[in-house]
């Protein structure tokens, strides 16, 4: 039998539907049930050949390409119409409309909240924001080249030592203790890796305003109270539209190290190693990086070509999950437009403009789905408001925390959650002996 909605998430199935499965090997039928358009992979075990040695069949799924590691009632995508809800919200309705601190509520508690619980929530989680000296003082050993990304890691897995409350990961009351601090400590870590970074001063007064504009004036002290509302207002966006996607690499990295039952200090600094690599949340910068190396528009279409040859890498187009245009790329492509108002346009525009008219058209791009997905024009706006390259992936992990918080308790909450321990298919010699036994 179908769903009740076979294309939308929370459908009910009306009767049991199962899978059919005639091994040949052996002439054995097998039933599998179907839930939720999925099949348990365990029931696999249940085919075995007539080998003495023989055991059931697992799935082989490098990556997890088509593998659901869990049920989750937090983010719903659909690739292919371009549609991305937080517990049912379009993006496009909450973007803009409701605050990235609500937001973040809203992925965490499941539901928006009102006007009293919203106050309280932004009081809860300012007042968490301030982080231990010894954890600023670690910020300030590194070299000011190093990697923000390696300096935020490093300290967010510090600040776990300071707080050893969250060890107690199956305590209820604990846990809710906790939330706020991860919102109020990631951002207030990551303004001192970018003042760090960027020659400005550790020690600063604390700011004040929503939780963007407070973000934007502890990254930038010499402009607290002068920022332009449109800039604060796109950090805001970026935060919403960054703030969860699913089972992407960090977020399996979270849930992974935290189904151990480690604190969640050390299973969210598993999602910043994550999203550092160059294919997650550091493609930002790899944009930058080459949207510099086009250098103008003259140059696009050689550029484009290096690519179908596949001399070259097209950094921002194409997803796992999107085969048609992300839905986050047009509201922040909108947004740019906004900010470059403000700051003048970014003389990289007209590149990325150009590569995107070149790419939407040509065949080699077109029948591959390769669309502009979220990095491509953020880190335009991350440019225009003076970050350095290196510092852009540090901002994600800002907005991604919330979503990796809701995807840890709800992990933690799960009783069908035990710790992850994938399988493997074997391909290294048989029983070999030693020379002489």
């Amino acid at each position: 039998m179908q769903r009740t909605s076979p294309a939308e998430p929370g459908g009910v199935l009306t009767a049991s539907s199962s899978l059919q499965v005639r091994d040949d090997r052996t002439g054995q039928e097998y039933r599998i049930d179907i839930v939720d358009e999925a099949i348990r992979a365990t029931e696999l075990a249940r085919i075995r050949s007539d080998e003495p040695d023989g055991g059931g069949l697992v799935s082989y799924d490098p990556a997890f390409m088509n593998t659901a590691s869990c049920r989750s009632a937090i983010t719903y995508i659909d690739g292919d119409r371009g549609i991305l809800r937080y517990r049912g919200y379009p993006i496009e309705e909450l973007v803009g409309r409701v605050p990235f601190l609500d937001v973040a509520y809203l992925l965490i508690h499941g539901e928006l909240p009102d006007a009293a619980a919203s106050s309280q929530w932004a009081s809860e989680v300012e007042a968490s924001s301030e982080l231990p000296a010894e954890v600023l003082a670690l910020v300030e050993t590194f070299p000011a080249d190093a990697h923000p990304m390696a300096i935020l890691l490093s300290g967010w897995s510090a600040l776990g030592a300071y707080r050893l409350d969250a060890k107690a990961v199956d305590d209820p009351a604990r846990r809710a203790a906790e939330v706020p601090r991860f919102l109020g400590s990631i951002a207030t870590l990551v303004a001192a890796v970018f003042r760090h970074r960027t020659g400005r001063p550790m020690s600063i007064p604390a700011p004040s305003g929503n939780y963007a504009e407070r973000l934007f004036a502890a990254m930038f002290p010499e402009r607290a109270g002068a920022a332009d509302p449109t800039l604060t207002r796109a950090v805001d966006v970026l935060l919403t539209l960054q703030a969860d996607h699913e089972q992407n690499c960090s977020t399996n990295a979270v849930r992974a190290v935290g189904s151990s039952r480690v604190d969640p200090y050390s299973a969210t600094a598993a999602g910043i190693a994550a999203l550092y690599g160059p294919l997650h949340g550091g493609a930002n910068e790899a944009v930058i990086r080459m949207l510099h190396d086009i250098g103008s528009v003259d140059h696009v279409r050689a550029y484009v070509q290096g690519v179908e040859r596949g001399e070259r890498k097209l950094m921002g187009f194409g997803h796992r999950v999107y085969k048609s245009y992300d839905p986050r790329a047009r509201i922040i492509k909108e947004t740019a437009e906004q900010v470059f108002e403000v700051t003048g346009k970014n003389k990289l525009l007209d590149v990325a403009l150009s590569v995107e008219s070149i790419a939407l058209r040509e065949p080699y791009f077109v029948d591959r789905k390769l669309y502009p997905n979220v990095d491509f024009y953020s880190g335009l706006i991350y440019e225009a408001m003076g970050l350095p390259m290196d510092t852009y992936t540090t901002l994600f992990a800002v907005a991604r925390m919330a979503g990796w918080v809701a995807q840890w308790l709800e992990m933690i909450q799960d009783p069908e959650q035990k710790i992850a321990r994938p399988r493997q298919i074997y391909v290294g010699p048989a029983k070999r002996s030693l020379p002489g036994t």
